[in-house]
């Protein structure tokens, strides 16, 4: 009979102990919810809006749903998920330490808009968060430790507001090791999808977030480049633009010094078309492939493998009084040079800049091209300016070059091609 009555009496214990930890987890979370609601602009700037949260403070379990932050002063999405859970390390909070174990986005949706070179739609949560002066005593507060992230089928848009561009990647994988307490490395895998078009991409990085050294090697599989379209409607008058890009690349540099780069792999693009509209080209070739073994600017090396261009196709047409290059982008450029003076941010101006950065003293450098060549070419040139149109073509043509090598004393190039309307040509070249 004792044995009952002691057991019913645990029992009601327990049952009180469970009874009172679902309520303070209860209240907790309601508390929770309500307190990030009231006071989200007063310390974000940004309106917060969750569907519910749930926290348990004996875990240090924090899961919100549905979780939604405005852009500030309006109603526009900033940045959504539909999960959004952390765990916490309670104990490590007793030595002064805040330390996520884990952070999990399921499901994120975010914006990056840019109305300037250097404004970009999340500059206020960063200056609201950076610390304001020095520290005027050494005393040490907490310390911070994010061990993991992961990203899980996210959704990133990026919106230029000044030349109307916009391109979202989805399917967005991430996982990282976070960074700690003391340390100043990041590594992260990942994986995404084009937003405009097929392909994918995957890879790894190492970030040091003090010096902003990095290291990463990635894998993009016939991704789909249409995207550049929309740059280069601030270039011309009208055409179109299709591409895609494969590539196999791993590199190690800094992001504040271009020519730090060291970087080693494969790069193609694929079925490349620029003209007038989709059914006449004035560009196009089937593909371009350069083989890095190793690129390094710094150290003045650029040993290549091989550089081939299959089926290259150029068009030049001269008319009454301009050129088929004129007409789209504008007399003598003009459009392309407005476009540069407005120093208004453009990834394709961004791309020649790096480009020209990284082949800067090619020909003072250690450089060595074991193979150049253009398969299957096709110039061809129309003049409507007389009274009867003269067309004449190099089609198909072949130029093969070995060995361009800067402890080669010559370089030999052959290059063959017919004639149209009519002939052949064959020329060897030794210079």
């Amino acid at each position: 009979m004792a044995k009952k009555k002691l057991k019913k009496v645990i029992l009601s214990i327990a049952g009180i102990f469970i009874i009172t930890a679902v309520l303070i987890i209860i209240f907790i979370s309601l508390l929770t919810k309500y307190l990030v609601e009231k006071y989200d602009e007063k310390y974000l700037g940004r309106q917060v809006i969750i569907d519910w949260a749930y926290v348990n403070p004996f875990t240090g379990y924090v899961h919100l749903k549905n979780a939604k932050v405005y852009e500030p002063n309006g109603d526009t999405l900033f940045f959504s998920a539909k999960g959004l859970s952390a765990n916490f390390s309670l104990h490590k909070l007793l030595a002064k330490s805040v330390e996520i174990t884990e952070l999990k986005l399921d499901e994120p949706f975010g914006v990056i808009a840019q109305d300037t070179l250097k404004k970009l739609n999340f500059n206020d949560i960063i200056v609201r968060f950076s610390s304001k002066g020095k520290p005027k005593t050494k005393k040490e507060g907490f310390r911070f430790s994010l061990n993991s992230i992961k990203i899980i089928n996210g959704e990133f848009i990026y919106r230029d507001l000044l030349i109307a561009v916009k391109y979202p990647i989805k399917k967005v994988n991430v996982e990282s090791t976070g960074f700690r307490w003391g340390s100043d490395s990041t590594v992260a895998k990942f994986s995404f999808i084009a937003g405009i078009g097929k392909g994918e991409a995957k890879g790894n990085f190492k970030i040091n977030t003090k010096n902003l050294d990095y290291r990463f090697a990635t894998v993009f599989n016939k991704y789909d480049l249409k995207f550049i379209e929309q740059y280069l409607k601030d270039l011309i008058n009208y055409g179109t633009f299709n591409a895609s890009l494969d590539a196999d690349i791993q590199a190690t540099g800094n992001f504040t010094r271009a020519e730090d780069l060291v970087a080693k792999g494969l790069l193609a693009v694929n079925d490349f078309h620029f003209g007038k509209d989709k059914n006449e080209d004035y560009a196009a070739f089937k593909k371009f492939a350069i083989k890095l073994d190793e690129l390094s600017p710094k150290n003045k090396k650029y040993i290549i493998d091989s550089v081939s261009l299959d089926k290259p196709f150029l068009m030049y047409e001269r008319y009454d009084h301009l050129d088929n290059l004129q007409t789209i982008f504008g007399k003598k450029g003009m459009k392309v040079s407005s476009a540069k003076n407005s120093r208004r941010f453009n990834l394709i101006f961004e791309i020649g800049d790096y480009i020209v950065k990284l082949s800067k003293n090619f020909l003072k450098s250690n450089y060595k091209v074991n193979r150049l060549a253009i398969y299957g070419g096709n110039l061809l040139y129309n003049d409507y300016k007389l009274s009867e149109k003269v067309s004449l073509g190099l089609r198909p043509f072949y130029v093969i070059a070995d060995s361009v090598n800067k402890n080669n004393a010559r370089v030999k190039i052959d290059l063959k091609s017919g004639l149209n309307p009519y002939g052949d040509i064959d020329i060897h070249v030794s210079i």
